[in-house]
């Protein structure tokens, strides 16, 4: 049984990636083998190491502009993260304020619209717009850079952040194992005849969260959305029908795959999910993972411990810190194999 200690691990501040190389695909990969072995390698050559007939599954959300700065009709300033959007003029936010606003109070967001909040919800808060709330969020908000990003998004990161397939609105944070991928390695692999499919899941700002109980059942999973369509529940079937592999990428990617076959196989669908994994897990659909490195004491990398082994990846977050591999979001890459089967 393994504790919130054990996900510890000491990360020189240095090898916080600060910004995005000027390529997309420029960045490092690290293999790791079922057996541990590491390989240092370019994230271009995921060409070679991926086969014909296997299958890509991409997360097409669209990160929102869901930052914004505002004020209280009291005066009191007001930070908002919209964490939902419920429906075209409805969100679930995140509000930092010196004082909890009651329902019925107005903020005005970036000196530019007011917004009424509602009931809370949890541990965020209803707020109602006066308009469509995509139309607003993308004309007057920010774009909300992960905590350990320490410069304030820009116009380049509203593009670096941002997956070149992104399609549907509604995440607060990228898949970033998208990130590397650009449209010529797209092209490539698929005239090798990999396979591309893709889900839907809002990443929530929760993803940022740290745990923060030891004893790892205590833990509460924060709620995603996401939407597996029939297209890609196909692809999948015929992918393992064939033997090949499907190669998630991003957790993001993966938690929407297993949390739709928790019924035995994967199921075509919408729903919430609070999917927590753990090492002991053992996994239903996805057989390879794309993935950047991950936050000490995180999920994700209890996630991936789960996914190519507990031992093998302290091994790898050691050689890759040893190797001076960039860390989280806009840093490089490791392409994992599944060693938990169901």
């Amino acid at each position: 049984m393994y504790s919130l200690s054990d996900f510890d691990f000491d990360l020189p501040q240095e090898l916080v990636a600060q910004l995005p190389l000027s390529e997309r695909s420029a960045s490092r990969l690290l293999q790791v083998a079922p057996d541990g072995a590491l390989a240092d390698r370019a994230f271009t050559d995921i060409v070679d190491l991926l086969a014909p007939g296997d299958l890509l599954v991409f997360n097409n959300t669209r990160v929102l502009k869901a930052r914004f700065f505002g004020v209280k009709e009291s005066g009191g300033k007001v930070e908002v993260l919209v964490e939902r959007v419920l429906d075209n003029r409805t969100v679930h936010a995140q509000l930092r304020a010196s004082k909890s606003p009651p329902p019925g109070v107005r903020i005005r967001l970036a000196d530019a619209f007011d917004v009424i909040v509602g009931e809370r919800a949890g541990e965020f808060y209803t707020l109602h717009f006066p308009d469509d709330v995509f139309s607003l969020i993308d004309a007057h908000g920010r774009l909300p850079l992960p905590p350990y990003i320490e410069h304030a998004a820009d116009s380049h990161d509203e593009q670096r952040y941002q997956t070149v397939y992104a399609k549907e609105p509604g995440a607060v944070a990228a898949p970033t194992a998208g990130l590397h991928f650009d449209l010529p390695l797209l092209e490539r692999l698929q005239q090798k005849g990999v396979r591309l499919a893709y889900i839907t899941l809002h990443v929530g700002a929760g993803t940022f969260q740290p745990v923060r109980v030891e004893n790892l059942d205590q833990h509460q999973m924060h709620s995603e959305w996401y939407t597996i369509v029939q297209e890609t529940v196909n692809a999948v079937r015929e992918t393992r029908a064939a033997g090949r592999n499907v190669v998630a990428v991003g957790t993001t990617s993966l938690r929407a795959l297993e949390s739709a076959s928790q019924g035995g196989e994967l199921a075509a669908g919408s729903a919430d999910t609070r999917l927590f994994i753990t090492p002991g897990y053992a996994f239903r659909t996805v057989t390879r993972l794309i993935t950047n490195f991950h936050l000490p004491k995180s999920t994700l990398l209890m996630l991936v411990s789960a996914f190519a082994g507990y031992d093998t990846m302290r091994a790898a977050y050691r050689h890759a810190i040893e190797q001076r591999y960039r860390f989280f979001s806009y840093g490089d890459a490791m392409l994992l194999t599944c060693t938990s089967h169901a």
